[in-house]
C-alpha cells in the first residue's frame, strides 16, 4: 500500500517554504520604497490578471497618466508632473504587484505539486493551505489599502497601511515557523511553558511595533518632530485630540510618539529577556539566540533614530522596513526555538554571579 502524505518532514518542503519567505521579505521592502517614493497610487486601477502587463506603446502609457491625473494626488501633490516623471512612480507600484504576483506562484504550484506527490507532511496541509488563502486575501487588502486614496485623500489611509503591512508580516512568520517545522519534524517534547510565554510575548510585542511603524509610514508621521531624544523640545508634542479615537492612527505627533515608547519598551524587555535567559542556563542555543533578539532590537532602535533624525531618506527609511522584518524573524525563530527546548534543561537556578 503506498504511502499517503504522512513524512515527519521534508527538506524539500522546507526549503520551498524559506525561499517564499525570502520573497515576502523583498516584497516587504519594496512596498517600504514604494511609499517612500510616493508610487503607491500611480496604477488606479486592481488587475489581478491582466495588470501583470504594463504598458506597451504610448497609447497605453497615455492611458495610464491620464487615469492617474483624475485622483487628488496628482492635482495636490503632483500637479504638472511629466509622463517621464509619472513612469518614474508607475515602475515602483508595478514591480511591487508584479513581486505580489510572483509569490503567489511560487508558493502555490509547489504546494500543489507537493500534494499531488504525497511529499507534504500531513500536519503542514492545513497550515500551507492557510498560508495560500492568506496570500490571496493580501491581494484584496492591498487593493482595499490603495482604493482609500483615489477619491477623497491623496494618500493611503495609515490603518489600512498597517493592516496591509500586518498580514504581509504574519504570513512572513507563518512561512518560517512551518518550515522550521519541515526541517526538523514534529514535535516530541513538552516545552517549557514560562519561557515559551515570554517568548511569544516578545514576538507579540515586535509585531505591535511593527503594525505602529505602519501607522508612523502611513500617516507619514517619520517627517516630523525630527529631533531625539524629545519631540520638538518636548516628551508628547501638541495631539489633536479633537480627532478622538482617529488621534491613535492619524496624529503625526501621537502616532509618532507610540511607535517611540513601545521602542523604549521593546529593547527593556528584549534587554531583560537576555540577561534572565543568560542567568537561567537555557538551553545549548537559546542563551544565544535571546541575545540575538536583544542586538538586533538595539540596532534598529538605532537606525530608527538615525532615520528619524534626517528626515527618512529613501535608503535608511528601506533599511529600517527591512530592519524591522529581520527582527521579527528573529523573534520568531526565538520562539521556535524555546517551544523546542526540552524542559529538564529548565530546571536548574541561576547561573552564580560571585557576589
Amino acid at each position: 500500500m503506498k504511502r499517503f502524505i504522512g513524512d515527519d518532514q521534508s527538506r524539500a518542503v522546507a526549503l520551498w517554504l524559506f525561499a517564499t519567505a525570502v520573497l515576502v521579505f523583498a516584497m516587504v521592502v519594496v512596498g517600504g520604497v514604494t511609499r517612500l517614493t510616493g508610487s503607491g497610487l500611480s496604477i488606479t486601477e486592481w488587475k489581478p490578471i491582466m495588470g501583470a502587463l504594463p504598458p506597451m506603446n504610448a497609447a497605453d502609457w497615455a492611458e495610464a497618466f491620464e487615469k492617474y491625473r483624475a485622483i487628488p494626488q496628482y492635482r495636490e501633490v503632483n500637479a504638472g508632473m511629466s509622463l517621464a516623471e509619472f513612469q518614474g512612480i508607475f515602475w515602483w507600484e508595478w514591480a511591487h504587484r508584479l513581486l505580489g504576483r510572483l509569490i503567489g506562484l511560487v508558493f502555490a504550484v509547489p504546494f500543489f505539486v507537493f500534494l499531488l506527490m504525497r511529499r507534504l507532511p500531513r500536519r503542514l496541509i492545513v497550515r500551507c493551505a492557510v498560508l495560500l488563502a492568506l496570500g490571496g486575501l493580501q491581494g484584496l487588502i492591498g487593493w482595499w489599502m490603495v482604493s482609500s486614496g483615489l477619491s477623497e485623500r491623496i494618500d493611503v489611509a495609515p490603518e489600512r497601511l498597517a493592516v496591509h503591512l500586518g498580514l504581509a508580516l504574519l504570513i512572513f512568520m507563518g512561512l518560517i515557523w512551518t518550515g522550521l517545522e519541515a526541517w526538523n519534524g514534529a514535535e516530541r517534547s513538552r516545552h517549557p511553558v514560562g519561557w515559551s510565554r515570554g517568548a511569544a510575548i516578545l514576538l507579540g510585542a515586535v509585531f505591535l511595533q511593527c503594525l505602529l511603524g505602519g501607522l508612523v509610514a502611513g500617516a507619514k508621521a517619520g517627517y516630523v518632530y525630527t529631533d531625539w531624544p524629545l519631540m520638538n523640545g518636548a516628551v508628547l508634542p501638541p495631539v489633536e485630540w479633537g480627532m478622538g479615537a482617529l488621534a491613535f492612527l492619524h496624529d503625526q505627533g501621537l502616532v509618532q510618539f507610540n511607535h517611540r515608547i513601545m521602542a523604549y519598551v521593546l529593547l527593556i524587555g528584549g534587554t531583560l529577556y537576555a540577561v534572565q535567559a543568560w542567568r537561567w542556563r537555557l538551553a545549548e542555543g537559546l542563551g544565544l539566540a535571546a541575545f540575538t533578539v536583544a542586538a538586533v532590537l538595539w540596532l534598529q532602535a538605532a537606525l530608527g533614530v538615525v532615520t528619524l533624525i534626517h528626515a527618512v531618506p529613501l535608503w535608511l527609511g528601506a533599511l529600517h522596513q527591512a530592519g524591522a522584518a529581520l527582527v521579527l524573524a528573529v523573534a520568531t525563530i526565538n520562539l521556535w526555538l524555546v517551544r523546542r527546548s526540552q524542559p529538564r534543561l529548565f530546571t536548574s537556578g541561576p547561573r552564580s554571579t560571585g557576589l
